[in-house]
């Protein structure tokens, strides 16, 4: 009999005890999270962060259309301004053949021709075997830039008031250099000539080829358009 006793006393307890979340304990729990979610209200949209710089256009864009378009004009007798010969892109390539002995130099040219051009190079690699110069297909052999708008314009008007004329013994580039369709490749035997290399890091002296692709369709137009654009022909 005082073992049921004691189990009825028990249930009775269990039955006056409040419930676990409901108007007990956890309902303080859920008026805290009602309080939040009615009191707080919508949350504010964060203020879009406006920027009061303004981009400024390289300096050859201007030249081309204020000076370069009208002397063309002239000198070709264009009707249509469309018509006019443009720099579509400047290719600058590093071809490294030591890379096949000495595989970091691809490391080090990487980092300069991103120094010089601003925009970060792809690494060229060997398309074919070749035994006599110990070439495998697929090794590292050179790095490559294309620049295009702002970026090629920037690098023309550097190249050419900057890096030509810091060139040993310098008389001009040559006017021989064209393709027969207007695309001038000038090769440069050492990459130092550019302020942006740093002569004390300099581990291996890297010649470069810098092409200028453009829209004309014949090489004195070509010519005529780097010329009126800076590049320093030699007269002969």
């Amino acid at each position: 009999m005082a073992d049921e006793e004691k189990k009825t006393e028990k249930s009775e307890r269990k039955e006056k005890k409040p419930r676990e979340g409901g108007e007990g304990g956890g309902g303080e729990k859920r008026e805290k999270r009602e309080k939040r979610k009615g009191d707080d209200g919508p949350r504010e949209a964060a203020p879009k962060v406006v920027s009061n710089t303004t981009a400024i256009a390289p300096r050859f864009i201007n030249k081309y259309a204020k000076e370069v378009i009208p002397a063309l004009v002239k000198q070709f007798g264009y009707k249509n301004p469309n018509q006019v010969p443009r720099l579509q892109k400047i290719v600058v390539n590093m071809g490294l053949g030591a890379a096949v002995t000495n595989p970091k130099i691809i490391d080090a040219a990487v980092d300069e021709l991103r120094a010089i051009t601003g925009q970060k190079p792809i690494v060229t690699r060997s398309k074919k075997a070749i035994a006599s110069f110990k070439l495998r297909a697929g090794l590292p052999i050179g790095a490559m830039v294309t620049l295009r708008k702002g970026r090629m314009w920037e690098f023309l008007d550097r190249f050419v008031t900057l890096a030509l004329p810091r060139m040993r013994d310098f008389r001009g580039v040559s006017r021989r250099a064209f393709d027969g369709k207007g695309n001038y490749t000038l090769g440069l035997k050492e990459q130092i000539i550019f302020p942006e290399i740093n002569y004390d890091r300099i581990d291996v002296i890297k010649g470069l080829n810098i092409s200028f692709v453009t829209s004309a369709k014949t090489d004195e137009e070509g010519r005529a358009l780097l010329q009126h654009m800076g590049m320093p022909f030699r007269h002969a």
